[in-house]
């Protein structure tokens, strides 16, 4: 027996109202859920249709919230986020409107309190070439460009 629950267009419609309305969303959420909502592809481009119509469906606000959210938050450098705005089909013209969004003296600052913590942190055992190269390779794990981090490592 198939349990499924199926959708007219206007519930299907409501409830991407309310799923996108809890937080931003992208064009590709939107369709995999739509996809697991079992709907045609016809009924599909017509509530992101309407959902992009109505605001609720807007991938460089999208963007700006994500990029403000894992910098802020998770103290992610512009890499990681770049990288991971792309596995989520992300424009190119809407990563680089998000990472904008990111002021240049607040990122410098960052990395450098990054560094510094992760600096005195690690073991005061540990060779200073060897915790020097953990720290380089902590911050590029978290996405900071390389020659932002060398400015930082020379600079302390």
């Amino acid at each position: 027996m198939n349990f499924n629950k199926t959708y007219t267009l206007k519930e299907a419609q409501k409830t991407l109202e309310q799923y996108c309305a809890y937080q931003e969303r992208t064009h590709k959420e939107v369709e995999q859920k739509l996809q697991k909502m079992g709907m045609v592809p016809e009924a599909s481009d017509a509530i992101i249709l309407y959902l992009l119509q109505h605001d609720f469906l807007n991938e460089e606000r999208f963007a700006k919230a994500y990029v403000s959210g894992k910098f802020r938050i998770k103290k992610w450098g512009r890499i990681k986020i770049m990288l991971h705005l792309r596995q989520k089909g992300i424009s190119t013209a809407n990563i680089a409107i998000g990472l904008g969004e990111i002021d240049s003296e607040d990122y410098f600052e960052t990395l450098r309190n990054l560094a510094l913590k992760k600096h005195r942190d690690l073991s005061t055992t540990l060779m200073a070439h060897s915790r020097k190269q953990k720290v380089i390779r902590y911050l590029q794990q978290k996405g900071y460009e390389l020659n932002l981090i060398y400015q930082v490592m020379h600079a302390s």
